[in-house]
């Protein structure tokens, strides 16, 4: 009887802490003042190397992702329900081709895929990546409309930065993830094998030909977005294989960033078992 008793109020213990801390993590989310689960800026590569078929195939492949069922639950499956979504074009410089824009509902999102498929291309030549994430820090993060629990910055592209080189691009790396951005890295590979980073990519604005050796780990797009272009908490590259394997990969990407946190640890762990 006395054992019974004592597992009875044990049980009772147990369900009064789990309630506590319910009741706790209910306050603490309450109280960080965010007003959406995510702020997702998704940037675009418009260098010389995407001609005008490698850009639909892009904007194609954005549009087709935000229509999946499975990331428009992905987006809608936080405590807010909500999140916000910027898109960026860059090349030597970087321009928002969508505004920032809250998703709140089915219709939200399929709309926004719908504004995705008629927005223009922004004529480019170069792969600046690092100019890149320096305008989002001075230009796109600062006109964020509402607080957000996490910020993610998706950076696509099919070659190496070549206008400021390897370092700069490590060190605006670096700034955006110590103000709490997290930067996942989506590197087309459709480089010649034999030159897989591109031969155009050792070439800067107003600079005649010049070769760039990089050290012998990084013989291909992915292993050099992975030293340089991403970081933060649960950061990931998830490659394609050219630019017809794109709206898969953005789909799964749009999916695990957006999950949840088990869904981020799985796949970084399993990213990273499967690289180079």
């Amino acid at each position: 009887m006395a054992a019974m008793f004592l597992a009875t109020s044990f049980r009772v213990l147990l369900l009064g802490l789990a309630m506590v801390m319910a009741d706790c993590a209910a306050a603490q989310d309450a109280g960080d003042g965010a007003q959406v689960d995510a702020a997702l800026i998704v940037s675009v590569d418009v260098s010389g190397s995407v001609n005008g078929r490698r850009f639909e195939l892009q904007m194609d492949g954005i549009a087709r992702a935000l229509e999946d069922p499975e990331v428009i639950a992905a987006f809608l499956s936080g405590p807010r329900g909500a999140i916000m979504f910027t898109m960026v074009e860059w090349s030597e410089s970087a321009k928002p081709a969508i505004p920032w824009t809250r998703l709140a509902s089915r219709g939200d999102i399929l709309a926004l895929a719908a504004q995705v498929r008629r927005t223009p291309r922004i004529d480019g030549e170069f792969t600046c990546v690092a100019h890149m994430m320096g305008a989002v820090h001075d230009l796109i993060l600062p006109t964020l409309p509402v607080k957000a629990r996490r910020v993610i910055m998706d950076v696509s592209g099919d070659g190496i930065d070549n206008c400021d080189g390897d370092q700069a691009t490590g060190d605006m790396r670096d700034l955006l993830v110590s103000e709490g951005v997290t930067i996942n890295g989506l590197p087309i590979n459709e480089s010649d094998p034999g030159q897989p980073l591109g031969a155009g990519a050792f070439r800067a604005p107003g600079r005649p030909f010049e070769d760039r050796s990089h050290p012998g780990a990084i013989k291909t797009l992915e292993p050099w977005y992975r030293q340089y272009v991403i970081g933060g908490f649960g950061a990931f590259a998830l490659p394609a294989q050219g630019y017809g394997d794109f709206d898969r990969a953005i789909k799964q990407k749009f999916a695990v960033e957006i999950g949840g946190r088990q869904n981020h640890e799985n796949f970084t762990q399993a990213s990273a078992a499967a690289s180079p």
